[in-house]
């Protein structure tokens, strides 16, 4: 593996160019023939999810057989959703799809049916496959693995709307994200972006034949197509985890030095609360890749992984930019995000799109072979725009809306948002989107969010004005917007509201709702006669979900608990008890108070009570 290099202008501007691209992990141009030759070879385990292992050659017949159940249903150059965890059909999937010349979208189990909807309204998809449980009797049963039945999962055809815009030819893949003007925005990434992509891991990671890569990113996240394509281009294995291990750290580490994970990519938050442990001893990782937001943390002496700070917009084909970290920081502040890899362009600018001067802050912004092909269904104005004058080489950048500083050695410093786009577990969300989410419901007028700190990172507090005449419950909106939304842009709370504040020129005054949000000052008062393990579940369970009027009657995951906060909540009471607790036991919980009884008997440190951000 060799370090990416960051290869300056010449001058004293914020602009910096990447190297030139690797060679390619295989023969062939592109990932189809990377993809093929892998699986033409036949050797090796290419997916391994606990239960079911399958070599390449396996691999590629199932992805055939998949391929020749879609044939006359799918074209090339047609979208086809993937609504699948991963797992060996997953895999075999998106394989069947590469090799019908068709679409990639990953959407991931979670993507509920109206969120759906939305999109295909924007992009054609033509084709999606779910699993055959979660469609009762509709589509088409795809074909199983070696001896066991066919029908675990299902193509479905629906009528596609006539709105909906075809994607650019030479799409390789197409992401959502969150847009500006309250509807997901799809990105569709060119072959040739995927192409520099993977041939930019294969050699930053030093992939190949007998490497254990894992298939831990959430299929709707972009990272997703990184590790998947890569790894399998390389003719390494993707080790699929155990339920829980993306959520307890704990779980994570075991599950690396069990399967004898070598590579693997974990976002940020989780990473937070690996590099807070005991590097284990046992473990074989060599290789970790962190990111999605901002990282607070370097790794400590006793990390024996290289470990490496990652950045990148889905409109930029994933990673833009990379920084090698190591356990003795050589520099003060938090990581910084780097220099570009290998065929990536980046710039700082002003407000008007003029590049600054190196040491100044400005917002970031993109070219190179990363750039996305197109964006749909965001109004908010084109995605990418002309290049600053002193980029005359290119065509088009993409403004990120991130604020960074480049230093003398182009390496960039993360400072935060321009606009109000903010990262929530590791996604990136819009405000916006939410507020069209909470303004679809009948009972509400308008709503407007807001992102507070917390001691668990950013969290999502939600206002309505309802309509006149109407009560609402907060609780039963907030469950009508689940199936809109991705669960990071599920607000942690709903604060309803007899008419929004709003500034002298007439827009909604967020620091006045900002105002409005409880601190944890406000923590109502608790029984004297609650147990030491009660105190500390309410207390931590306050912090973590900016919801100081918990109860210990509350069920985690009605007040805002989601996979994250599992594992961080986690981390802290082992933190101040010793206690390991499960994430499943934990979950199975009725309220706090079921929570508490887990650790019944464990003492409290309470000077160590404190939630780790």
């Amino acid at each position: 593996m060799r370090d990416d290099t960051v290869v300056g202008d010449g001058v004293a501007w914020s602009i910096a160019h990447g190297g030139p691209l690797p060679p390619p992990p295989a023969e062939g141009a592109e990932v189809r023939d990377w993809l093929r030759h892998r699986t033409d070879q036949g050797t090796g385990v290419a997916v391994d999810d606990g239960d079911r292992r399958l070599t390449y050659a396996e691999l590629g017949a199932l992805a055939d057989r998949t391929a020749d159940a879609l044939r006359d249903r799918v074209r090339p150059g047609d979208v086809v959703g993937v609504r699948l965890d991963r797992s060996v059909e997953l895999v075999a999937t998106a394989l069947a799809v590469v090799r019908l010349g068709a679409v990639y979208l990953p959407l991931g189990p979670g993507c509920a049916p109206q969120r759906l909807d939305l999109v295909r309204r924007t992009v054609r998809v033509p084709c999606v496959v779910d699993r055959a449980d979660a469609t009762p009797g509709e589509g088409t049963p795809l074909p199983g693995l070696p001896g066991s039945a066919a029908g675990t999962t299902v193509a479905v055809f629906p009528p596609v709307p006539p709105e909906a815009a075809p994607v650019p030819a030479g799409t390789g893949y197409v992401v959502l994200t969150s847009g500006t003007s309250g509807a997901p925005r799809a990105v569709a990434v060119g072959r040739d972006s995927l192409a520099a992509l993977v041939r930019w891991y294969h050699d930053h990671a030093d992939l190949g034949p007998g490497e254990r890569h894992s298939l831990l990113i959430n299929p709707a996240f972009d990272p997703h197509v990184m590790e998947l394509f890569a790894t399998l281009c390389a003719g390494a294995t993707l080790s699929v985890p155990p339920a829980g291990a993306g959520q307890d750290p704990y779980l994570l580490t075991r599950w690396w030095a069990r399967d004898g994970v070598t590579v693997s990519n974990v976002p940020t938050p989780i990473a937070d609360l690996v590099l807070a442990r005991p590097w284990p001893a046992d473990l074989r990782l060599r290789h970790l890749g962190i990111g999605g937001e901002r990282l607070r943390r370097w790794p400590g002496p006793d990390v024996t992984a290289t470990v490496h700070n990652m950045y990148g917009p889905a409109e930029a084909t994933v990673t833009t930019t990379v920084y090698r970290l190591t356990g003795r920081p050589d520099r003060a502040g938090p990581p910084p995000v780097g220099g570009p890899v290998p065929g990536a362009v980046v710039c700082v600018t002003d407000p008007a799109g003029r590049t600054v001067a190196r040491g100044e802050p400005g917002e970031l912004r993109i070219g190179g072979t990363g750039l996305a092909l197109a964006c749909f269904g965001d109004r908010g104005g084109p995605p990418l725009v002309s290049p600053p004058p002193e980029l005359s080489g290119l065509d088009r950048v993409y403004p990120t809306g991130d604020r960074v500083r480049m230093g003398v050695d182009g390496v960039l410093e993360f400072l935060g948002r321009v606009d109000d786009q903010v990262k929530v577990s590791g996604v990136r969300i819009a405000p916006a989107e939410v507020e069209a989410a909470l303004e679809r419901d009948p009972d509400v007028v308008r709503a407007a969010v807001v992102a507070t700190s917390s001691p668990a990172g950013t969290r999502l507090t939600a206002f309505a004005q309802p309509r006149p005449g109407v009560r609402i419950d907060a609780d039963e909106v907030l469950a009508r917007i689940r199936g809109w939304l991705p669960e990071q842009a599920v607000p942690g709370v709903l604060r309803v509201v007899p008419s929004m504040p709003v500034t002298a020129n007439g827009k909604t005054d967020r620091a006045a709702l900002r105002d409005l949000v409880p601190t944890s000052a406000t923590t109502p008062g608790d029984a004297e006669d609650l147990t030491d393990q009660q105190r500390l579940v309410l207390r931590v369970c306050r912090d973590l979900l900016d919801r100081p009027e918990a109860t210990l009657g509350d069920r985690f995951v009605d007040i805002g608990g989601n996979s994250l906060m599992v594992a961080r909540l986690l981390a802290a009471l082992e933190n101040a008890t010793g206690a390991r607790l499960r994430a499943s036991a934990l979950l199975r919980q009725p309220d706090l108070a079921g929570i508490a009884a887990l650790l019944d008997g464990a003492p409290v440190a309470t000077s160590r009570a404190v939630v780790d951000g």
